[in-house]
């Protein structure tokens, strides 16, 4: 029987075909009808072998691929590298195709959107009052990151971006045949262009690069799509009835980045790149509402004759004289050439060089944000005031809302670093200020110590002491923090996360640091940005609630709480703690320290605010946002939520403005339905909990026996995997590891899971599960199976944990992986570790699948899991390629081409499998 989902599958598929059929051309055009036909017929053995597990097919595509020459080899790796990332736009507009495929069929109001959240809420009697009580206590804010996941380049994603946009026309106009043909040279265009731009980088890219990729999806999505979720919500609301003002929401909706403030082991972010970092985020702030009233300005040519204006607005008018007749009787139009010619010299006063249309001479600049907000709000009171609020509903109401959300700073800016690097910098200034030794001071000195300091206002620095080049770097960046405060607001650099947050002391010695730099002011009880401690190993998230207890009972802390409306932001780190106790119990200690610090901030009347430290692959995190945030525990959202976004996921969620609307709208209305619905949700049965945490516990000792008791278990892991190639790869300014060091310890979490993602084993997703559940149902045998099943139907964390492994189950594949294991050349060593892996991926399959009562993964997600398996024809070739070039390159083979085909397998593998970093 033929369905619509049937139409909307053949349209997914249309698309691929058209594409792929683009590039077929390039490929011909560009390379010739030799490569074009060794291309396809790896493509169809490929296919043969994967659909069919056909054993011929298998071994013809090993030998045509082991017969290529090192430049063949590079082109064929291109091919299929190019067709994924054509793949994943097809994929990417399909989803939004199925999102206003629904809108169109009045399903407008599906789970994980804003009129879902409020149809739900007016069900259950919640008020309009009730809810702005909501919107002005929670804050949610999605963070960019950079770190070393993301293998594009910028110019590729502003080609997919520009694919993406073709694409979309297409299918939301009637053509005609020529415009067809032209819409069709146009894709062929773009895709010759793809063809001819390098995948890969040639130079790797410093923190500047990566400030101003960030700053490029500003451009392409949220200064105009987050304006528009707030005009939605408030429409959204105007329908709820009454029972409450009709005032506009709050800016609860921002955007915050670490990219330019993070300094955790990336010595590249100097107090230079955090002072140039603001000024590219404010020139991108200030440029863009200059742009908006250029034109506004054309949009409000209002005749004085035809419309009435308010006395507020009279005075504005008159406050900029303006001699042009053409807008002698426009009354708009001149107050918003004021408004443009104030905001223009406000840019001149930051320094920043930008494109001015002509000006009212001798404009005073704005001080604030909110002084130009004010001037605005007068043009939308008139406008409203004298029968024209349909126009003030238009291009006004957005920016309005964008000078309100973004102010001058564009983004919230957080600081990040180590917590030894504050220990040493506060050593040195002890010392050289008081002759004090404070590195051998143990915890309740430093403590004392710390405390006495934060009850006076002398500093430690003195500019006629000669300090360490270290100690004065880490202060250059509370100073230029001050001064950025000062030139654009407190919002700029809202918050300083402390990495590695071990005790109270690591707390209160950036209280310090920032006393020193006159952002702590301890007589006044007054601190600038939030101090948020990130707990991120095991060992610290089972040591979380002890410390926040502790640090509750220091007045000094205290007295900085209370002016700060007694919210304490907490991070939580997905990938250290994955690193150290594997996916399980990184997920379980994460669920349970959030129940610990949710009970001691209500005990201090304190509240809490959680910042997620989430990555793009599950064993960071990662996975459907609507899901995890509703699988919080319950009060995990009473003051809103911040969340990373990192690596590829920033671009596969916000390169397009209409992808980008839809995971915000996500975010924003998981968060609102967490802090709105939360009461009503029964907590988890008291035996779940006792059954996860012998899960947790079983699933460790499995994890850590592996990783880190397992004799040279890092070797395997460095020659089993491309870890050391991606070190090299030009992908991000960080360094892979903290230390010049091959332990497991010293690591990056990122390229740890990066790395088994290439060799398509995902083991930080899944591992220990299986051994967990065998242990725990021969320990438990009246219970067994079924047990964990009720679980699984009625606790969402649980339920979540088992979804997200399943995905991750299905990307992996056990006989690729027994490939790349016979990289290891000590033989013993390497069948003793994959042996053991392989009995658990085993395992861990059986165990989800008994548990979620289905014979396949993905059993109740069939168009997931055949997009998935459709992917793996193109990727296969590409990890045999790797290995093979990998065998070469390891073997003393320095050839150029044997090293830019491991780079660009490394790109086509990670566009394939799309989150795995």
């Amino acid at each position: 029987m033929h369905t619509a989902r049937q139409d909307e599958s053949e349209a997914l598929r249309a698309d691929i075909r058209l594409l792929g059929r683009m590039l077929g051309d390039t490929l011909r055009e560009q390379q010739g009808e030799a490569l074009y036909n060794i291309v396809e017929r790896i493509r169809q053995l490929s296919t043969r072998f994967q659909r069919n597990d056909d054993d011929e097919a298998k071994r013809e595509l090993e030998t045509t691929l082991d017969s290529l020459s090192h430049e063949r080899t590079v082109e064929v790796v291109r091919a299929f590298s190019y067709f994924s990332h054509l793949a994943n736009i097809a994929e990417d507009q399909h989803h939004m195709r199925l999102v206003r495929a629904a809108a169109q069929r009045g399903e407008d109001q599906a789970e994980g959107t804003i009129a879902n959240v409020l149809a739900r809420a007016k069900a259950r009697g919640i008020t309009r009052s009730q809810l702005q009580k909501v919107f002005e206590t929670v804050l949610v804010v999605p963070v960019l990151t950079a770190h070393p996941t993301e293998v594009r380049r910028k110019s590729i994603l502003d080609r997919e971006m520009e694919l993406a946009e073709l694409l979309a026309g297409r299918e939301r106009t009637t053509m005609t045949p020529r415009e067809v043909a032209a819409s069709e040279e146009a894709i062929l265009r773009a895709v010759l262009t793809l063809w001819q731009t390098s995948l890969i980088r040639h130079d790797r890219p410093t923190v500047v690069d990566e400030v101003a990729n960030g700053i490029s999806y500003f451009d392409q999505t949220f200064l105009r799509e987050l304006p528009y979720i707030y005009s939605m919500i408030e429409d959204r609301l105007a329908e709820h009835g009454k029972g409450g003002n009709t005032s506009e929401l709050p800016s609860f909706f921002r955007m915050g980045t670490w990219i330019g403030g993070d300094r955790d082991g990336n010595p590249f972010v100097t107090s230079e790149v955090l002072n140039l970092t603001a000024a590219m985020h404010s020139r991108k702030a200030l440029n863009f509402y200059l742009d908006e009233l250029h034109q506004l300005g054309a949009e409000l040519p209002l005749d004085r004759g035809r419309v009435s204006v308010s006395a507020q607005l009279q005075e504005l008018v008159n406050q900029f004289p303006d001699s042009s007749p053409r807008r002698a009787a426009e009354p708009y139009r001149r107050a918003i050439v004021g408004i443009y010619s104030r905001l223009a010299a406000t840019a001149r006063l930051l320094g920043h060089d930008v494109q001015l249309r002509p000006l009212v001479a001798q404009a005073a600049p704005y001080k604030t944000p909110a002084e130009l907000l004010a001037d605005l709000n007068v043009l939308n009171r008139s406008l409203v005031s004298n029968g024209s609020a349909l126009i003030a509903r238009g291009r006004l109401r957005r920016l309005r809302r964008a000078v309100s959300v973004f102010g001058f700073h564009l983004a919230s800016l957080d600081l990040r670093q180590n917590s030894d690097s504050h220990e040493q910098s506060v050593a040195a200034l002890v010392e050289a200020a008081t002759g004090q030794n404070y590195l051998a001071m143990d915890e309740p000195q430093r403590r004392a110590f710390l405390s006495g300091e934060l009850s006076n206002a002398r500093p430690l620095f003195s500019p006629y002491i000669t300090y360490s080049k270290e100690t004065l770097d880490e202060l250059e960046i509370f100073w230029s923090a001050a001064a950025i405060h000062k030139r654009l607001s407190r919002l700029a650099i809202p918050n300083y996360v402390i990495s590695h947050a071990e005790s109270v002391s690591d707390i209160l010695e950036v209280a310090l640091l920032l006393k020193e730099a006159g952002l702590a002011r301890p007589a006044a009880g007054e601190l600038d940005p939030n101090i948020v401690p990130l707990f991120e190993t095991i060992g610290d998230l089972r040591n979380c609630r002890g410390i926040m207890e502790e640090l509750f009972s220091v007045p000094q802390y205290m007295r900085f709480l209370e002016n700060r409306g007694r919210v304490q932001e907490i991070m939580l780190g997905y990938s250290d703690s994955n690193k150290d106790g594997g996916f399980l119990t990184s997920s379980w200690e994460l669920y349970k320290s959030e129940l610990a610090l949710i009970e001691v901030c209500r005990a201090h009347n304190i509240a809490l605010r959680l910042f997620h430290g989430r990555g793009g692959t599950v064993g960071r995190g990662g996975g459907p946002a609507y899901e995890a945030i509703l699988a919080q525990p319950h009060g995990a959202v009473q003051a809103g939520i911040r969340v990373t976004e990192q690596g590829e996921v920033i671009a596969a969620k916000f390169s397009s403005p209409d992808r980008g609307r839809q995971n915000l709208e996500i975010l924003a209305s998981a968060t609102l339905e967490a802090a709105i619905m939360e009461r009503e949700e029964r907590p988890p049965r008291p035996e779940y909990f006792d059954a996860l945490e012998e899960l947790s516990s079983r699933a460790y000792s499995a994890y850590r026996a592996l990783v880190y008791e397992t004799p040279d278990f890092a070797r395997y892991f460095r020659e089993s995997t491309v870890i050391g190639e991606v070190s090299n790869l030009n992908i991000g300014s960080r360094p892979s590891s903290r230390k010049a060091s091959t332990e497991i310890e010293d690591l990056r979490a990122i390229p740890w899971v990066f790395s088994w993602s290439q060799c398509r084993l995902m083991l930080p997703g899944w591992y220990g599960f299986g051994a967990a559940v065998s242990g725990w149902t021969a320990a438990h045998p009246n219970q067994g199976t079924q047990f964990l099943q009720g679980m699984a139907k009625e606790w969402p964390f649980f339920r979540t944990l088992l979804s997200n492994m399943e995905m991750v189950l299905v990307k992996s594949d056990i006989a690729i992986a027994s490939r790349y294991m016979r990289l290891v050349e000590d033989e013993q060593l390497r069948e003793m570790v994959f042996s053991r892996i392989h009995q658990e991926w085993q395992a861990s399959i059986a165990a989800v699948l008994a548990i979620l009562s289905q014979s396949a993964l993905l059993e109740r997600a069939p168009s997931l899991e055949r997009t998935i398996r459709d992917r793996f024809p193109y990727i296969d070739p590409l990890n045999h390629i790797q290995i093979e070039l990998l065998k070469r390159y390891r073997a003393g083979d320095a050839d150029e081409r044997v090293v830019a085909g491991i780079h660009l397998t490394i790109n086509g593998i990670a566009a394939g499998l799309r989150n795995s970093g």
